[in-house]
């Protein structure tokens, strides 16, 4: 019993490994792309064409959130700075949705995972979380708590030192911009390192260990071919409790829904996860509380369950008209797959690992230093669970030796 213990747990700590092999290249693609607009697109207007709530506030606040970071606690803060600045309460949450549902790395990393299907209804889901959320807001919101919250934020707001009006043309040839790029590049893989980890390891972890009846019962009879409405409205729902409990993130979470829709979660299911998994969890609603009050921070977490759990369903039953639903095939087991292999994978991890080194040199060659920031409390448990998923992950590599 030992034995099989400690084979499985090898091949937990190598499908963790294997699965971060897999999505290398697209992290440092995505983060690429995301720190190059970050650097050579200033926020300076944004802040200035978003206060009225209208079909032209709501498009430039998605149009910004698509260019801006995928980081969600990056994207809570520019939020509430929009909003104190004056803009609706309707842009502000449709920035927030787009810049942490329409961005180029998530749909690299579901693409990599998952399949099309799932890359379309990210983009898709992300367009119709937007469109429910101003129904549900401007059918519910109550004046004075929109006031209230704006006074809040506006008393935690401080000083943000924000960036002179710069041409992007002119930026972008000279050693400074690539500088910043540099700077911006390892502050996002500083952002989620700890997130990717231990949402790696528990994909691994869940994958190997975990057996297809856990899920069964978890998602309600989930190997229905064709589960009843209420089967997938509760598996709608159940995503983002098992979402909120995670506190992983959407792009450490994206292997562990891999795992839940190759056990059978719905389409549905899986979608709502993905979805929650970046702004409705435990963190998320703790800083949406400081930012605007618990009144403020509930409306928002019930607006979003509301609006995630309507268009996770409404994509589900809009692909099964088309004939589009993917198959769990298409996914496979997780630990049956081969990770290590000669391809262009290997050769993009190669690249994207060197640009990672020179990045990192170039930046802490560079800064002159300062005083580092008191990590909070829930970093330090993050960054206490990191180390310890490193130590299980070690050891798991090298059990054969002792089996």
């Amino acid at each position: 019993m030992m034995q099989t213990f400690m084979q499985t747990w090898h091949d937990a700590a190598m499908t963790t490994i294997g699965l971060f092999w897999m999505a290398l290249w697209a992290f440092g693609l995505g983060y690429l792309i995301s720190s190059m607009i970050q650097v050579f697109v200033t926020r300076q207007r944004m802040k200035r064409s978003m206060g009225e709530t209208g079909p032209k506030s709501v498009g430039l606040g998605t149009f910004f959130g698509f260019i801006s970071s995928s980081c969600s606690f990056a994207a809570l803060s520019t939020t509430r700075s929009l909003f104190a600045k004056g803009s609706g309460l309707v842009p502000a949450l449709a920035f927030m949705l787009a810049s942490t549902n329409l961005v180029i790395e998530l749909g690299i990393i579901i693409a990599v995972f998952l399949s099309w299907q799932f890359v379309v209804g990210e983009y898709v889901g992300g367009i119709l979380l937007i469109l429910f959320m101003w129904i549900v807001v401007r059918a519910t919101l109550p004046k004075r708590l929109e006031e209230n919250a704006r006074e809040h934020a506006r008393r935690q707001t401080g000083d943000e030192g924000e960036e002179e009006d710069q041409d992007w043309r002119r930026l972008i040839v000279t050693k400074e911009g690539w500088l910043r790029v540099a700077r911006r590049y390892v502050m996002e893989w500083d952002m989620v390192w700890k997130d990717v980890t231990i949402g790696f390891t528990v994909a691994g972890i869940i994958a190997a260990f975990v057996p297809q009846e856990f899920f069964q019962a978890l998602f309600l009879s989930s190997t229905d071919a064709a589960p009843a409405f209420w089967q997938v409205v509760a598996q709608a729902v159940i995503g983002p409790v098992a979402a909120f409990f995670t506190f992983i993130g959407s792009m450490g979470n994206i292997p562990l829904a891999s795992v839940l829709f190759s056990h059978g979660v719905s389409f549905a299911g899986v979608m709502a996860f993905i979805f929650f998994s970046d702004l409705v969890v435990f963190p998320v609603l703790r800083i949406q509380a400081t930012y605007y009050g618990w009144k403020m921070a509930l409306y928002i977490l019930a607006v979003m369950l509301v609006t995630l759990v309507s268009s996770a369903v409404l994509m589900h039953y809009g692909f099964a008209a088309l004939d589009m639903l993917p198959e769990a095939k298409v996914v496979g087991a997780i630990t049956d797959r081969v990770f290590f292999e000669v391809n262009y994978t290997m050769f993009l991890n190669v690249f994207f690992l060197i640009l990672s080194g020179v990045f990192l040199f170039w930046k802490m060659r560079t800064d002159e230093g300062g005083m580092d920031m008191e990590p909070s409390l829930g970093e330090r448990i993050l960054s206490g669970l990191s180390m310890a998923a490193y130590g299980w992950l070690g050891i798991g590599v090298v059990l054969p030796l002792f089996i």
